[in-house]
């Protein structure tokens, strides 16, 4: 979660152009806190929480990986500040993970039998097509997909 904004804080040069963007990120992210969890299970009240994260966290890695739009000192900032998961920026960095959806779908602590996430298998090799993840509900993916 982002630290809340004061005077103190020097924001770097650029900081206007993706500060709206991160604004109704943040809006939706207390959206998905404040929703109600009736009738869904207790991982699926988690979901909305991990959908956004993920978004916050891809568009400032698109900005400045893939569009180069935004500089160094902006980017680090945005991960000082928690505006982005850096340890997940960090593995969309790596060959096979381009796509993952959260940390939680790799480690292998979390599921049966010390192995990953079933989204993270190829959509050809799965004997089920229609699969959610336990974790973040997502439907796959894998770098291959």
């Amino acid at each position: 979660m982002p630290k809340v904004k004061t005077n103190r804080v020097k924001y770097p040069e650029g900081w206007e152009l993706i500060e709206p963007t991160l604004g109704e990120l943040q809006a939706k992210m207390r959206e998905a806190e404040n929703d109600t969890h009736d009738g869904k299970r207790k991982c699926e009240t988690l979901w909305p929480i991990f959908k956004v994260a993920h978004q916050k966290s891809r568009y400032i890695f698109d900005l400045y990986h893939r569009r180069k739009e935004i500089s160094k000192e902006l980017y680090e900032f945005c991960l000082e500040q928690g505006y982005a998961d850096r340890n997940l920026i960090a593995k969309w960095k790596k060959p096979g993970y381009e796509r993952l959806c959260c940390l939680r779908c790799i480690q292998p602590r979390d599921h049966n039998f010390a192995t990953t996430c079933v989204c993270r298998v190829p959509k050809h090799l799965r004997e089920e097509k229609v699969i959610e993840c336990v974790h973040c509900g997502c439907r796959g993916c894998a770098s291959g997909d």
